[in-house]
């Protein structure tokens, strides 16, 4: 980003200090609206700072909003999970608790200890063994993951109305790249038949975000097409994929809803057109989302299973675009045909063929 000179006192102590720290990154304290911030600046203009927290949050203010600032250190260290766990725990109170297993911290209501942290931590070690044996190396969690467990549905949706979040009746929880934690709320407690499964479904679509923005495959700060996001965590929902030492057929690694959908879709219009469109283009998520993800969905399943090394080069070009960088559609379609071709008639045949052969 540019780096202006004519800037106020606070972006002129930016260009300061990164220009004397020790490391390309450095921490410094200051007061946003009366909270106070440590962490790094990760861009800024005259009118915006994009500010990287220890604690792993994401913000972005006017220059002129930051008070009583000044550079702590040369160097910027995340928090431990010892002071993200008192941090958590002062933010909810004594109604919640938090517990630790592997890489993660969650926030359940008192008394639910066994029901959640283990539950996270098994996924993310899934997720690092689906990609270790597809060659994909992938870094550990730079920050403490953080998940929240509402008891219910009102207190879910309050919380994401205090974030500024007006949410949808349909959304049973979301990963947010800002503040890089997981929301959600227990359906067990409203609900019977199948709201466990639902949890789980939640839980383990919105860690598969978390974990690949935190782990190197996706990158968060400049995201990759919507297609390579949701089409990995859809696919994540199988059985087969989740849980791979138990479910080892590639019939348990179908998501048999997408699927349905994806062979409905599929007549109504030329798939690599549809396929052409997403690489491009987000477009076809906000027209029509459930023809979205259903291609998103083939599309990820079929790279992964037919071509993994291709697909996690590919995605690794995704992760390795500069942060905060525009990704326009020429600069999408060039990355995707670097690695699959640019024929997506061929494409489409090949994918088509691969569906046809699974009952």
């Amino acid at each position: 980003m540019q780096r202006l000179l004519h800037a106020s006192p606070f972006a002129l102590l930016l260009l300061l200090c990164s220009s004397i720290a020790v490391s390309g990154e450095w921490t410094m304290e200051l007061s946003v609206h009366g909270e106070r911030l440590q962490g790094t600046p990760l861009a800024w203009t005259s009118k915006s700072v994009d500010f990287l927290g220890r604690d792993g949050s994401w913000r972005t203010f006017a220059p002129h909003e930051a008070e009583d600032y000044r550079k702590l250190t040369d160097s910027f260290h995340p928090l431990t999970h010892g002071e993200v766990r008192a941090m958590l725990i002062g933010e909810f109170g004594a109604e919640y608790e938090v517990s630790g297993a592997g890489h993660y911290l969650v926030v359940h209501p008192a008394g639910q200890r066994s029901q959640w942290a283990d539950r996270f931590d098994a996924l993310y070690r899934s997720f690092v063994q689906y990609f270790a044996v597809r060659g994909l190396a992938i870094s550990a969690p730079r920050f403490p993951l953080m998940a929240v467990v509402f008891p219910t549905r009102n207190d879910f949706t309050a919380y994401a109305a205090r974030q500024g979040l007006s949410l949808p009746g349909g959304v049973l929880g979301y990963y947010s790249r800002i503040s890089n934690r997981i929301l959600l709320y227990d359906l067990t407690a409203e609900a019977s038949g199948g709201a466990a499964s639902e949890n789980l479904a939640t839980i383990i679509h919105e860690a598969t975000h978390q974990t690949a923005f935190n782990t190197g495959v996706h990158n968060r700060f400049a995201a990759p097409p919507t297609w390579a996001v949701e089409g990995l965590a859809t696919m994540f929902e199988a059985p087969g994929v989740y849980d791979s030492r138990r479910h080892t057929t590639i019939e348990s690694r179908l998501n048999r809803g997408r699927l349905a959908a994806f062979r409905r879709y599929a007549g109504q219009r030329r798939t690599g057109e549809v396929l052409a469109e997403l690489v491009a283009s987000d477009r076809l998520f906000n027209l029509q989302p459930d023809a979205a993800y259903a291609h998103a969905w083939a599309l990820t399943f079929y790279l992964s299973e037919q071509q993994p090394r291709q697909y996690g080069r590919y995605l690794a070009t995704t992760a390795a675009r500069p942060a905060l960088s525009a990704y326009f559609a020429a600069e999408r379609s060039r990355d995707f045909t670097a690695h699959f071709g640019d024929d997506f008639t061929m494409l489409e045949a090949r994918l088509l063929r691969f569906y046809e052969s699974i009952p």
